[in-house]
């Protein structure tokens, strides 16, 4: 009797399975809203340029930790929302445009997409009198660094940079920490660096934006990582330098029929305190 039991288990997960792939929108249903992590500079960046600084996620928000767990709800769940840095929004699931205007890198250049955010290191001044810490600050200014960014799908801050000059007498051990946005270019643009300047060693960690501003402020690290605007109250000691921009993309499961939404109802979507104002089905939105 076993093998038949066997066989209808798996018949039942095979058809439990199937079920979830071949889910479909329907509008009738609540907004399955999805947030990152609290300490994600990513999501300190969206509330505070939706016009939501500091406030709490909504009641049933999903919270995913890291930009895998986002795109992996939005790819599974037909009715979520989320919010994501666009340099790692992939075709599994679909970017709105927001007031109209697509989540592109030019439209983020231009400035008509509204929804962007500076990338940044968080260094003390005293930092770059070390021939070598100045060095690799002077490669992320560099022509070099700027065809990385571009690359990468990020927006270069620097136009008409110069080539980076090697150094042959460098050497040593750069520590860099903090946001987890910035953290993947990061690592391109250390081993670009690393490739130029054979003698040194980057290691180059995550931890979240706060993480960068306090082991830059506290000497951990000769540059903090940070995915916001800088707030120098978090780092009082230190400036910073805006490596590339960063759009945030909406984001949607590719079943939803939805292609904009604008500021507002995203605000609605995501203020815990919108009251009567609060967007909570998708047929709000989706007529």
């Amino acid at each position: 009797m076993k093998k038949p039991l066997v066989l209808i288990s798996l018949l039942l997960v095979l058809a439990l399975a199937l079920t979830a792939c071949s889910a479909s929108f329907d509008p009738a249903k609540n907004i399955s809203v999805v947030a990152r992590e609290d300490g994600s500079g990513t999501k300190t960046a969206f509330m505070e340029l939706i016009g939501l600084r500091g406030k709490a996620d909504p009641r049933h928000v999903v919270t995913q930790n890291g930009v895998a767990g986002v795109l992996a709800e939005v790819k599974g769940n037909p009715h979520a929302v989320a919010y994501e840095s666009l340099g790692y929004v992939t075709k599994d699931v679909k970017a709105l445009k927001v007031n109209g205007v697509e989540a592109s890198v030019a439209n983020i250049k231009n400035g008509t997409y509204q929804i962007a955010r500076p990338l940044s290191v968080v260094y003390k001044e005293s930092t770059l009198s070390n021939s070598l810490y100045n060095a690799f600050l002077t490669f992320l200014k560099s022509s070099n660094a700027q065809n990385i960014i571009n690359d990468e799908g990020y927006v270069s801050v620097v136009d008409n940079a110069a080539a980076y000059t090697i150094n042959s007498s460098l050497s040593g051990t750069i520590e860099i920490s903090g946001s987890t946005s910035l953290q993947p270019l990061m690592g391109e643009l250390a081993s670009a660096f690393k490739k130029l300047q054979p003698n040194v060693t980057i290691n180059v960690a995550g931890g979240g934006s706060g993480t960068g501003y306090n082991n830059a402020e506290n000497g951990v690290s000769q540059f903090g990582m940070i995915s916001e605007v800088f707030g120098q109250a978090r780092a009082a000691s230190c400036t910073h330098y805006i490596v590339a921009q960063d759009g945030i993309a909406v984001i949607v499961n590719k079943k939803n029929p939805l292609d904009n939404i604008t500021m507002d109802q995203l605000k609605n979507i995501y203020d815990v305190d919108a009251g009567a104002s609060a967007i909570l089905k998708w047929d709000a939105l989706v007529k």
